[in-house]
């Protein structure tokens, strides 16, 4: 009987054919999606001569491209990645990665990570004919951070074979030159644990190797490395060390020996100053207590200036083995972490012969799961504390009421605390917690509360004279001066809201947040919907539209974007680059602000370009105004550019996918039309290349919430995680509609079919449209309005709904596993804008589940609904597919093992591809039906037969 009313179901529409003439390009088939590219990783070099980027593609071996602006020519690195310039830009370094074949092979006869193919390394002399120099087996590589064109180096961390000791300690033994060492310090490594760190100036080409180096930081300026070396097993003599390693003179300081362990290395800005923790515990310890050392030039070695019994550090409290240093840039304080000291578990215990529970308490601050989720978190928290070498004290800084601690690396006395502890029980329904703040001195520790319970965040400006914060029920930007105590509302005059002015969830909307600071605090840039206003943290002065009131004028989204990244502001003098987006065109582009300046004029605003295209990761050399960018179109793969001052005239360096032009592809337009509630909607219509306005065309709607400000992006066709892959299926035939969605709060279901049904009704009028061949597809919240609409209308063929929400009666009181929350704030604040508890408005919970009217279904379902989804629970999709099954609706089910949310594994990946095709191939085209849908999988088959074979 079932199987008789699934064939009616499954091939009634096979009745129908279309008279559509065969394309002349070829359609994108599930072949395509490996070798398909994306840029990788890019940078360009200090002078603007020269820019690198990779080519990757979606599955093999990548390519490094070189291209030298000023010759015209360019060079390619098989497997390059992850390239860095020399400050000189006289080098590139990169990456070299083993054949990807080698790799899928040693996985294939698992083989242990020692014996993986191993990366190298590649160093490159820009602009000459020079081969590059090649590594193998590289671990790591680094160079300094310093904006010094004098400055040039790397240090790469070097492995051996395991199997080579013999060989290479009778090796080891022979007497080289300096330069030729390093033949004989492969020899004496301690195999795959350690390495030999090589250090290289690279305009003379003079290296240095250390041996059994593990850990390694340069001095920002590069005049040092700080180096910990570890145990040669095979060496008996040998010792750890932590030293510092003079570059120039090619010689060691040894700084500390002999501890077990060495931890949080850091080195100050010239490189005079170090500090690193140690302790001499054994590593089957049940607990190890670390020191802080510091370090000066002038000393010999470091010494311990801080552990568990020192003045300062609190009662049972100990250093932190898990917080970063950090020396300010003046190099007067280091600032370091504390915790308390836990307690040791009983060894002597059974493990066997214990309960295992978890014991969840109406008064702990986090749920059970949330805090299983974040035990090693908790385990490994820390305390800002602070040392001070002048007077050689410690302050503690944090701890369990201020756990958070802010502070700037400028010469500041002043940090910011703040703490939720007390409103932490509220995080269930609200999604956030109150939050009291606490302007600590760093010199002494004292700490002064200057504000209670704010719903917002707190922020401490670059250069510590202020801290600023939005509180989102008063809806204005507030300061407080920490020299002066004195408290301002900083944006009650600018006259346009500064806060979300379309948001649609039932709560409280958000800022839009901080662009940046100017040097020394002297003004903060803070965004409103359109523009960029300059304020006065003091609130003395009157704020300043930046942006000249263009944005709000001309409906362009001005968003700042930080390419200097050595600085945290903007110096004076500095262009500031902007980004735009024109919301009524959906243009994209840039703008310039030529710099601030002191005596206060402000220079226009100019444009750099504005136009149909999307553009991403802008980068821009440090020495004159050579910029390098990404650009594209649904219609033209992103490809790399360089411009100086007119972005129009920009020249393209790369052209990937040019395999594209012989596939059917598609375009991509605005199409606007009127929901049943009057209000004006839009949205993006797909259509193949070859359209052709007198056949009629099968549509599938995809939809999340917005998604408009997407028209001009590229769609690379790939195994998505579940989402709809557009070009795909605009190739092969279909048109895709991708419809914005405003909701009404309490009425989520409602919304989405306002505006999803309308825009399917007003479109299947088209002649060009198939009216009775429209489906429907959405992942997550996606998903539950897919689900949400088969229970109202049968307008749709066919329906594909991964991690769908069923029932949020359910749901409301269920467990983001992935976080650990509660799902309460979702509903009664959050993206299913329900806006109330379940016991104040049941109702409104059960009319938005399309649980409750599963008998009105008519349109076949398919749902994808993982066991190890965090986000929603999978039984959401189980309840969903034994519903519709008892009352013998087609619906299928797909669960992907051990997969989360959005499918992470690329296998898993594919596979949902050709069975989304193979689903709406037959419901919306006529295809033959696969196995799969038609007799199912039985588990005895279970990775055996994948059910794709189609059924005549």
């Amino acid at each position: 009987m079932r199987k008789v009313l699934l064939g009616a179901v499954l091939f009634g529409t096979s009745l129908f054919t279309y008279a559509q003439q065969q394309p002349a390009k070829k359609p994108l088939d599930h072949s395509v999606y490996d070798n398909w590219q994306s840029i990788g990783t890019k940078v360009i070099s200090a002078n603007g001569q020269f820019v690198a980027y990779a080519v990757l593609p979606q599955e093999g071996d990548a390519n490094l491209i070189i291209h030298d602006l000023k010759s015209g020519q360019s060079v390619t690195i098989p497997r390059g990645t992850n390239p860095v310039m020399s400050k000189d830009s006289r080098f590139l370094i990169c990456t070299i990665k083993p054949l990807f074949k080698d790799t899928r092979d040693a996985r294939i006869k698992k083989k242990k990570p020692a014996e993986m193919p191993k990366d190298s390394l590649a160093i490159i002399a820009m602009g000459q004919s020079a081969e590059p120099i090649k590594i193998p087996a590289v671990k790591s590589f680094k160079i300094p951070e310093s904006t010094l064109t004098t400055v040039s180096l790397v240090a790469w961390l070097q492995e051996m074979p395991a199997d080579s000791s013999k060989k290479d300690n009778k090796i080891a033994k022979n007497t080289k030159k300096d330069n030729d060492r390093e033949d004989d310090d492969k020899a004496a490594g301690s195999g795959s644990e350690n390495g030999m760190l090589i250090v290289r100036q690279l305009v003379s080409g003079k290296q240095d190797t250390i041996k059994n180096a593990s850990e390694y930081v340069f001095n920002k300026d590069g005049q040092y490395l700080l180096v910990e070396t570890t145990i040669n097993k095979k060496d008996s003599l040998s010792t750890s060390s932590l030293i510092r390693w003079n570059i120039a003179k090619s010689k060691a300081d040894t700084l500390s020996k002999g501890q077990t362990d060495y931890k949080q290395l850091a080195i100050s800005t010239k490189g005079e100053l170090a500090a690193f923790l140690a302790t001499s515990d054994s590593s089957k310890a049940q607990q190890q207590f670390y020191k802080l050392y510091y370090f000066d030039s002038k000393s010999d070695s470091a010494k311990i200036v801080a552990d568990k019994n020192s003045n300062g550090i609190p009662a049972n409290w100990t250093i932190s083995p898990n917080a970063t240093l950090t020396f300010s840039n003046d190099g007067k304080r280091l600032f370091f972490g504390t915790a308390p000291i836990l307690p040791v578990k009983d060894t002597n215990i059974v493990d066997f012969e214990v309960a295992k529970v978890d014991i969840w308490n109406y008064k702990d601050d986090y749920l059970q799961p949330m805090q299983l989720k974040n035990a090693d978190k908790e385990l490994k928290k820390s305390f800002a504390a602070v040392y001070h070498p002048g007077s050689n004290r410690v302050i503690q800084l944090g701890n369990d009421d201020v756990e958070t601690v802010v502070f700037t690396k400028e010469d500041s006395p002043y940090a910011l605390g703040y703490s939720d502890k007390g409103e932490r029980v509220a995080l269930q329904w609200t999604g956030r917690t109150l939050k009291t703040a606490y302007l600590i001195n760093v010199n002494d520790g004292t700490r002064k509360k200057i504000q209670e319970k704010l719903n917002g965040n707190y922020y401490l400006s670059p250069f510590g004279k202020y801290i600023i914060w939005y509180d989102l029920d008063k809806r204005n930007w507030f300061s407080y001066q920490n020299a002066t105590g004195l408290t301002a509302n900083i944006s009650d005059k600018i006259p346009t809201k500064m806060f979300d002015e379309e948001d649609d969830h039932p709560d409280v909307p958000e800022a839009y947040g901080i662009a940046t600071w100017l040097h020394n605090d002297d003004k903060v840039f803070i965004y409103d919907r359109y523009d960029i206003w300059s304020v006065d943290p003091a609130g003395k002065q009157a704020p300043v539209n930046y942006t000249d009131g263009i944005g709000r004028k001309e409906k362009i989204t001005f968003r700042y974007i930080q390419l200097d990244k050595e600085y945290k502001y903007v110096l004076y003098g500095s262009p500031m680059v902007l980004s735009a987006y024109q919301e009524t065109s959906k243009y994209n582009g840039f703008y310039l602000q030529p710099g601030v300046r002191k005596d206060g004029k402000k220079p226009a605003l100019k444009q750099l370009v504005l136009g149909p295209w999307s553009f991403t990761d802008l980068q821009r050399s440090s020495t004159n105004q050579v910029y390098v960018f990404n650009k594209g179109r649904y219609d033209v793969s992103p490809d790399v550019f360089t411009a100086t001052d007119d972005f129009n005239k920009a020249t393209q360096l790369s052209h990937t996918n040019p395999q594209q032009k012989e596939y059917n592809w598609g375009t991509a337009e605005l199409y606007k039309w009127t929901t049943f509630s009057g209000k004006h909607a839009e949205g993006i219509l797909y259509k193949p290349e070859n359209f052709d306005s007198t056949k009629k065309y099968p549509v599938i709607f995809y939809f999340y919430e917005k998604l408009t400000d997407g028209l001009y992006n590229y769609q690379a066709p790939a195994p998505t995680p579940s989402r709809l892959n557009i070009s795909f299926f605009v190739s092969r035939g279909y048109l895709v509609f991708a419809p914005d969605i405003t909701y009404e709060n309490g009425y989520p279901g409602k919304s989405a079919y306002d505006y999803i049904v309308s825009a399917a009704e007003d479109m299947a009028k088209k002649s060009w449209v198939d009216g009775k061949h429209m489906g429907i597809q959405g992942q997550s919240w996606g998903g539950y309005q897919v689900a949400y609409l088969i229970t109202q209308t049968n307008l749709f063929a066919a329906a594909w709904a991964g991690a769908p929400v069923a029932n949020m009666t359910s749901a409301y009181g269920g467990i983001r596993w992935e976080s650990g929350m509660n799902r309460q704030f979702q509903y009664e604040h959050s993206q299913s804008r329900i806006g109330a508890t379940l016991w104040e408005k049941p109702e409104l919970y059960i009319e938005n589940s399309p649980l409750f009217n599963l008998p009105k279904v008519s349109t076949p379902l398919a749902i994808m609904a993982n066991d190890a989804d965090g986000a929603v629970p999978w039984y959401q999709g189980i309840e969903l597919f034994t519903g519709l099954r008892r009352l013998g609706k087609p619906v299928w089910m797909l669960n992907y093992n051990n997969e989360a949310h959005n499918l992470i594994q690329r296998q898993n990946r594919k596979d949902i591809q050709r069975r989304e095709q193979q689903f709406f191939d037959h419901l919306l085209k006529g295809a033959p039906a696969p196995q799969w849908m038609v007799n199912g999988v039985p588990a005895t088959e279970k990775g055996i037969n994948w059910g794709w074979e189609l059924v005549p």
